[in-house]
Formats: structure tokens, C-alpha cells, sequence
């Protein structure tokens, strides 16, 4: 197969998908404009403010994209490329779509609350403390993993470092002219002109003027900068920056499929699909967990409950939103795998040990990019940054979500003072943030990094659950939720259980115990749920 070909078929799949699926999911979740939005019912300037659709997507599909679309299925293709095509497009129409959009309607339904405020809604209290501990230890790796990746990066290339804090600085003005702006939608229009203009502008300034800085202070400036962008107004920073940062992976999808279509390169890499890898184990479940962003993944549950939800302007926005930002993420990791099939397959294993996914994909997608007339170390250091940009995205997003979890741990308090201080959005920040340090001082990361696939797709089997309790309850025929919360607890048990033996044997015993842990939160979690939906039959279940 041609990669124009198969580029093409991807995208008229997920188009298509869009259109009919997503219209059937939509309105199985009951999602209408009948009532205000939380966005304007609790609009507070900080969390909840009412924004435009597209400022919502390019906030939304920033924030969920991140690495993980590009990472994972390079990876993946060490099983060979047609089993990675075939899950990212299953999965991300009939598994991740679904999850997202779910996710974003029970949050709506719920005052724009978190998937663990649904958890105790629906399964009880003791179900909500469980969720959020483990979610909210998973955003932590999440955030000491990512700003270990950016401090690398900035040092390794200083170029992307001075042109990421300079769309900051663009995203702040921005921002402020935005507000001026309001609603009117031409000027709206000519100033995200200007502003997309500028931010490729400052890609090139940037590549000029380096900056360079110690790997340990741009850890502390990036986890200072994310405390910032974790208490500062949603619309300040946070959202105008993930705005104009979308047109930059916008650029980049344009430029990759119109590169693909004029260079046409060959596909090198055999069809062999490959049934156990010595470094990544058996194709099932690992496959299912290598590639979680673009074929379904935990953490968008968090983004589209955490943060989405509190931004949209009517409820029917959640389409677009939740299920076409999924699809969007989806093809990205066609191309991801596009940018890797070019290769022998032996060159692929070199220079993926060597160089690493991102890195491969850079090259692969540079390549094929300049040959629209753009020279190729240009185009191969855009591709980086532009994947640097969204992992600093990843960053602050986390950093806000994990804020969100810890003030709605403690939201349950008896005591009105020891609540306020404990739901404090400064003082929640700053444990966030500290915690994240003691991470990286520590390098425990480095350790746990394995595991979270496993986390992350456990994240999106229990967000499942609790979407699938809330549709019985309300008497929805929910089986399109549920067969993909079956399949991702036996993919995720079964590959909790493997990791767990796996490091018993190689007595790695903090892995295997952790590996053990999660196995029976698991568990535990769809016992409550169990039990909740057969007390229905005696007490009303509490309405969202």
C-alpha cells in the first residue's frame, strides 16, 4: 500500500466515523442545550469561562495530545504496522471517541466536575477516593516525566526553549486582545491570523537566538512557569497559548500530508506482524498499551471532566470538542506511523534504539516535508518543536488537572474552615509542585515510567466504568460503552498481572507490588460499581 493511499483511506474512515457514530454517541448521551453550560452557571474567571468552539478544540486537543499520538505508535510498530493501524482506527472511533465524549457529558451533567466527583455520584464515596488517588499519583509521574523530557530538550536544542517561552509572551497578548475582541467574529478572526503569523514568525527568531540554560534550572523555571499556569485565569494564559498552539500541529498535520502526497516515498517496511517482541513482550496485551493516545487513553478522561467541560459555551459544543478532537489526535498517529514505514525494518530497530521515537519521527516527517521546497534541517527542527510545544502543553495541564483532583479530594470536609484551606487553589498548587520536584530529585520516574501505559489505560477502563453506571441508571441501553470498558479492563488486568510476575521473577519487587496494586484497585473499583448498581433496586440512584 502507497502511503497516500492509506493516508487518504484514514481519513475518509474517521471523517465518516465522525458524521454518523459520532452523531448516534452524541445523542445516547443525551447531550442538549436546554440548560446553561457550567461554564456560565458557575463562570467564577478563573476555571469556568465560556469560550468559542474552536478555542475550546485547539485548548482540548493540545492538551490530550501532547507525545502520546507520536511516541506510542512508533513504538507500537514493532508488531508491524498493519495491527498499529488497525487499533489506532478501531480504537479511536469505537473506544477513545466514545470515552472522551462520555467523559465531557457525565461532566456536564455534573456542574463541570471531575471524573472522581462522578465516581462518588455514582459508585459512592469510597470509589471517589480511590479514583482520585490513584489519578492524581499518576498526573504527578505524569508531570516530573515531562518536564524531565522538555529540560532535556531545551538543553539538547536551545532553539526550541527560546522559541517556546516566546509564544508565552505571543499567548499572554494574545490572550488580553481576545478579551477586547469579545465576540465579534471577524475581528476574532484577524487577530488569530495575526497571531498564528506571529507564532511562526517567533519559530524562526527562535531557531536564531538560542537561549541556554543548566538542566536543573529549567526545571524549576518550567515547573514555576506550570504553578503560574495552574492559578492564573484559564483565558490568560492557558488557553490562549494551547489555541495557537494547535495551528502550529495544524501546520504540521498540513504539512505532513501534503509532503506525503508530493514525495509519495516508498513503503520499506514489511508486512510481517510480529506476535511477542523481546523488549516490549506478547502483541496482546502490550499493543493495547503501547498505543494509548490515538486509540483511546485515561488521561483524556481527566482533560475533557478536569478542564474542557468548565470552557465550553453550550453543551452541544462536546461534539466537536470531545469526539472530532479525538479523531483529529487519531490521524496524527497514522502519520506518526507514516513516518516510520519508509524504513527497512532493521533500520527502523537501530535507529529507533539509537535515537529514539521522537527523534525518528522528526527526521521521517522532515523529510518527507521538505519536499515542498522547504530546506530539510528547517522542516525536521519545526517537527520538534512542535512536538516540544505540545509536551510543554502536557505540562501545564497536568499540573492545573492535578490541582482540580487534590481541591476536589478534600471539597468533602465537614469542617468550612479546614475545607477552604485545603481546597485552596494556591496552596494545592504549590503541594502539586513540590511533589513534582521530589520526584525528580528522587528519579523514582525513571523506575515507574513502564508502568504507566498500564496506569493510563486503567484510567480509561474505571472512566468507562462510571460512564457505563450513570447510562444504566439513567435506563440507556449503554453497550456501546461497555464492550469497551470489558476490553479494556481484560487488556489492562492482563497486562498488570504479566508486569507484576514479570518484575516478581526479576525481584523488582516495588514494580511487582505496584503492578499489584493497581491489579486490585481494579477490582475493588468494579465491585463498588457492582454493588451500587444492585442497590438501585432499593434506593434511587443520585441524580447527576
Amino acid at each position: 500500500m502507497s502511503l497516500p493511499l492509506l493516508l487518504l483511506a484514514s481519513g475518509i474512515i474517521l471523517f465518516l466515523a465522525y458524521k454518523f457514530y459520532g452523531g448516534f454517541v452524541y445523542k445516547k448521551f443525551g447531550i442538549n442545550d436546554e440548560k446553561p453550560a457550567p461554564s456560565h452557571e458557575f463562570n467564577d474567571g478563573v476555571d469556568y469561562e465560556p469560550s468559542k468552539p474552536i478555542v475550546v478544540l485547539g485548548h482540548h486537543f493540545a492538551s490530550i495530545a501532547g507525545a502520546g499520538p507520536i511516541v506510542g505508535p512508533i513504538i507500537a510498530v514493532t508488531f508491524g504496522w498493519i495491527p498499529a493501524v488497525i487499533w489506532i482506527l478501531v480504537g479511536g472511533i469505537f473506544f477513545g471517541a466514545v470515552h472522551d465524549l462520555g467523559s465531557m457529558a457525565a461532566s456536564l451533567k455534573t456542574e463541570g466536575k471531575s471524573i472522581g466527583v462522578i465516581i462518588r455520584n455514582q459508585i459512592g464515596p469510597k470509589g471517589k477516593q480511590l479514583f482520585i488517588i490513584f489519578s492524581f499519583s499518576t498526573l504527578i509521574l505524569v508531570i516530573g516525566v515531562f518536564a524531565d523530557i522538555i529540560a532535556k530538550t531545551f538543553v539538547s536544542n536551545p532553539g526550541v526553549a527560546s522559541a517556546s517561552i516566546s509564544f508565552i509572551f505571543l499567548a499572554i497578548v494574545f490572550g488580553r486582545f481576545s478579551k477586547i475582541v469579545g465576540s465579534r467574529k471577524i475581528a476574532f478572526i484577524i487577530l488569530s491570523v495575526i497571531g498564528v503569523i506571529l507564532m511562526y514568525f517567533f519559530v524562526f527568531v527562535g531557531i536564531q537566538f538560542p537561549i541556554v540554560l543548566d538542566y536543573k534550572v529549567w526545571i524549576l523555571a518550567l515547573l514555576g512557569y506550570a504553578f503560574i499556569a495552574s492559578v492564573t485565569p484559564v483565558s490568560l494564559l492557558l488557553q490562549p497559548r494551547d489555541y495557537l498552539n494547535s495551528f502550529l500541529l495544524y501546520g504540521m498535520i498540513i504539512a505532513a500530508v501534503l509532503g506525503i502526497f508530493i514525495a509519495n516515498p516508498e513503503v520499506k517496511m514489511t508486512n510481517e506482524i510480529v506476535a511477542s517482541s523481546e523488549s516490549l513482550g506478547y502483541i496482546f496485551p502490550v499493543l493495547f498499551i503501547t498505543i494509548a493516545c490515538g486509540a483511546i487513553s485515561g488521561f483524556h478522561s481527566l482533560v475533557a471532566s478536569g478542564t474542557t467541560s468548565k470552557q465550553l459555551d453550550k453543551a452541544s459544543d462536546a461534539k466537536l470538542v470531545g469526539f472530532g478532537g479525538m479523531l483529529i489526535e487519531s490521524f496524527l498517529a497514522i502519520i506518526s506511523v507514516c513516518a516510520v514505514v519508509v524504513l527497512e525494518r532493521g533500520d527502523y530497530f537501530d535507529r529507533l534504539t539509537g535515537e529514539g521515537p521522537v527523534a525518528l519521527f522528526s527526521t521521517g516527517l522532515g523529510g518527507m516535508i521538505s519536499s515542498l521546497g522547504i530546506q530539510e534541517e528547517f522542516a525536521v527542527a519545526f517537527v520538534a518543536l512542535t512536538v516540544s510545544a505540545f509536551a510543554l502543553t502536557t505540562l501545564d495541564t497536568c499540573t492545573r488537572l492535578a490541582r482540580f483532583t487534590l481541591q476536589e479530594y478534600f471539597e468533602d470536609l465537614p469542617q468550612p474552615a479546614a475545607k477552604k484551606i485545603a481546597t485552596n487553589r494556591y496552596l494545592s498548587t504549590s503541594i502539586v509542585v513540590l511533589l513534582s520536584i521530589l520526584l525528580l530529585v528522587s528519579g523514582e520516574f525513571t523506575t515507574l515510567w513502564p508502568i504507566f501505559g498500564s496506569a493510563n489505560q486503567l484510567l480509561a477502563a474505571l472512566a468507562l466504568l462510571t460512564i457505563a453506571v450513570w447510562m444504566i441508571r439513567e435506563k440507556v441501553n449503554a453497550w456501546f460503552v461497555t464492550i469497551p470498558m470489558f476490553f479494556m479492563f481484560t487488556v489492562t488486568l492482563a497486562s498488570l498481572g504479566l508486569f507484576a510476575w514479570k518484575n516478581f521473577q526479576d525481584e523488582v519487587y516495588v514494580l511487582s507490588l505496584l503492578a499489584a496494586a493497581l491489579f486490585v484497585l481494579a477490582i475493588s473499583l468494579m465491585i463498588l460499581a457492582t454493588k451500587s448498581l444492585k442497590s438501585e433496586i432499593k434506593e434511587p440512584a443520585k441524580a447527576l
